[in-house]
């Protein structure tokens, strides 16, 4: 061999016959690492778990060649949690590698669905790895099964309803009964028919999942929002409890506040005006010619937010959410027909890169987000939690944001707390922190930037509408976002005592 011969070897390889004598010295000498059976790697740097993590289906495809891989392995792609790859192979022993074992099993050979896979390997097709994963197993000494729970498999196949509609689980199911009697798994077959006729609300079946028998009952919901509505909700119960009792206000005062908390719901949206001009459609009822819905929507949140017995309702139970929710948009967007007012939305929608709920699992989502907010002890918690709620579902096809913005403080109205208002220089921070936890799971800018709000509604003086005017401009209230942030410039917190 060339005196180099080092230089020429992968990072990690199974010794052949030929090599086996100059791998031994190079081991010997300390220049190769033994790793596995007859598997060597030059790295004497990374743990052996992370080499071989790093090559895995190379090597699995290097021990066990042309093997189908199987059972849970099929439908997760990555090794099970205790390193478990599984694979029908001519093999008749595991191989354990660092950090991984490659558990072989006789079986039927590939079949045409099945799809060819990394270095000549063979992985099942998806109808395949649901037959197989619905027939029983045991677990391994120390490890996991091999094929995944029943709970497992209902999640799976309500993800590919979700996504892809339930046509894609009747394709599936039609693949399943083509497959079963070539691999022996008529039994798991009729398991697994009973299954997707439960899911689709045409048989009977005892499900094992909530989330499946949400979809039997026709309100299934969307898993990964629920999951950040429970990060919410750590989060809140996780902060030290605030309450900021309203202040003493005449009615001017409250009219004013109630007024600027009209016109920034509104500007956040893009619907803008100048405070005169707003001023005017609210209380002299002038509507501008040329902008007649604008000013509607002005009116709209107005009416709503400056009617105290509105205010003071909140949701006693899942069904009076969603009748509030629907009975406070219809007053919203009356002005906007085309908008759908107090009906939920046919259309999915988005906001760049976020998508929301899907128009099918709306009421479902919102029904399972209920239970997490009905547990949360103060009105401020209630208040962020409900706002992410509506926020997150998107339930409407417009509007969704100035409703989020209602229900949030009807909480606080109903409390006898002060309000939380997003003022125009604040836009960035509030969307920016309704995107960190949508996107990256991070709760706490959201308590934040709404905790800092309502102290700023706290610490402001409300009166007339021209000297609040005055103070709210002194706070730089009126801002655009983006310029404030170029100029360095953030809302200010009034010197008052909050």
């Amino acid at each position: 061999m060339a005196k180099n011969w080092l230089d020429t070897l992968p990072e990690v390889f199974l010794s052949t016959t030929a090599q086996s004598s100059a791998v031994s010295r190079a081991a010997a000498k300390g220049a190769l690492q033994r790793i596995g059976p007859k598997l060597y790697t030059k790295n004497l740097i990374d743990p052996p778990e992370l080499v071989v993590r790093r090559h895995l289906w190379p090597l699995i495809a290097a021990y066990v060649p042309g093997a189908l891989v199987v059972d849970r392995t099929a439908l997760e792609n990555v090794p099970a949690s205790d390193g478990s790859i599984f694979v029908i192979s001519d093999r008749t022993r595991d191989i354990a590698l660092p950090g991984i074992v490659i558990r072989t099993r006789k079986g039927p050979e590939a079949q045409p669905e099945d799809r060819p896979f990394i270095g000549g390997l063979f992985i099942s097709s998806t109808a395949r790895a649901f037959l197989d994963n619905l027939a029983p197993s045991r677990q391994s000494k120390g490890g996991v099964r091999r094929t995944l729970g029943r709970e497992q498999i209902e999640h799976r196949l309500d993800d590919l309803v979700r996504r892809n509609g339930t046509e894609a689980l009747n394709r599936l199911r039609d693949e399943a009964r083509q497959v079963a009697p070539r691999i022996g798994r008529e039994a798991e077959f009729e398991t697994f028919d009973r299954l997707v006729g439960a899911l689709l609300g045409t048989r009977e079946d005892d499900l094992a999942s909530a989330r499946a028998r949400a979809r039997r009952a026709g309100t299934p919901y969307d898993p990964d929002r629920l999951h950040l509505f429970e990060i919410l909700y750590r989060e809140l119960r996780a902060v030290a409890p605030v309450a900021r009792p309203v202040r003493e206000r005449n009615v001017e005062a409250r009219s004013t506040l109630a007024f600027f908390e009209a016109y920034f719901s509104n500007f956040i949206e893009g619907t803008e005006f100048e405070v005169e001009e707003a001023a005017a459609i609210v209380f002299r009822q002038v509507v501008p010619r040329d902008r007649p819905a604008d000013a509607h929507d002005i009116l709209g949140t107005w009416r709503l937010v400056s009617d105290p017995i509105e205010m003071a309702r909140t949701p006693a139970d899942a069904d009076e959410l969603l009748d509030l929710l629907r009975r406070r948009h219809a007053m919203l967007m009356a002005a906007r027909p085309d908008k759908g007012p107090g009906t939920f939305k046919r259309d999915a929608n988005r906001a760049g890169q976020t998508v929301f709920v899907d128009p099918g699992h709306v009421e479902g989502t919102l029904r399972q987000g209920f239970d997490l907010y009905r547990s949360l002890e103060t009105a401020f918690a209630r208040a962020v939690y409900i706002m992410f709620l509506v926020s997150e579902v998107h339930p409407f096809a417009d509007g969704n944001g100035r409703i989020a913005r209602i229900m949030t403080n009807a909480e606080l109205v109903a409390a006898g707390e002060e309000r939380i208002l997003v003022p125009t220089v604040y836009r960035a921070n509030y969307l920016s922190a309704l995107k960190a936890l949508s996107q990256t799971r991070n709760a706490e800018p959201l308590v934040r930037m709404l905790d800092f709000a309502q102290r700023w509604v706290a610490g402001t003086r409300w009166a007339d509408l021209e000297s609040t005017r005055t103070a709210l401009e002194r706070s730089h209230a009126f801002m655009d976002a983006n310029e404030a942030e170029n100029a360095g410039i953030r809302l200010r917190l009034p010197h008052a005592p909050v």
